[in-house]
């Protein structure tokens, strides 16, 4: 048996690539979008050491988020571990799929680290869909430190790809998807995205 090739997915979109295009009943701009799950660590109320990320609509196939890092996102003394910041990053970046009314997951997420982001600091992050090529999504964040117009401190770049709801119901333990399915309001969001493409 011959050991599975790696594939390696670029973060470039091909020339034939389309602009994402805004869902005709996706949240206003300025709109909060909420939390998907309420145990997400990127965006959950219920959560106890989440990020409780809020991302809201911004115009266009766009959104902004913020999230204060705390003691518990630490990793060296008094700063955010990179995984929380990436965290961080890839939970904006898959709020822009409810502006789509797309169900996707992270395909591929490139991060850079440009300075340090102090337990206590806030980080404001704007996330946009570059452009959409089959099942693909490209897209493209930046984190702020001190307010939306201060330095950047982390960037990314991403691919997701659009899934049917069944990839959670197929992959996902049974009691967190009978918890989820016995709440209303994720029930309606699941309808809502699966009238598309």
């Amino acid at each position: 048996m011959t050991a599975p090739r790696s594939i390696r997915t670029t973060l470039t979109p091909p020339d034939d690539a389309v602009v994402p295009e805004r869902h005709p009943e996706a949240p206003a701009p300025g709109e909060l979008l909420g939390s998907h799950y309420g145990q997400c660590f990127g965006c959950g109320s219920e959560q106890p050491h989440g990020l409780h990320l809020a991302a809201r609509a911004g115009e266009g196939v766009s959104v902004t988020a913020e999230f204060t890092v705390k003691p518990a996102h630490q990793g060296a003394p008094g700063l955010a571990h990179g995984g929380v910041l990436a965290t961080a990053l890839d939970e904006t970046l898959g709020s822009l799929n409810w502006l789509m009314h797309t169900i996707a997951v992270t395909g591929r997420l490139e991060t850079d680290f440009i300075a340090p982001v102090p337990v206590g600091s806030t980080l404001h992050l704007d996330a946009e869909a570059t452009a959409r090529h089959g099942r693909k999504i490209f897209c493209t964040a930046t984190g702020r430190l001190d307010g939306p117009e201060g330095p950047v401190v982390v960037r990314a770049d991403a691919m997701f790809v659009r899934v049917q709801v069944e990839h959670f119901l197929d992959n996902g333990r049974d009691e967190e998807i009978q918890a989820a399915m016995s709440d209303p309001d994720q029930v309606r969001r699941a309808r809502a995205f699966e009238v598309n493409p």
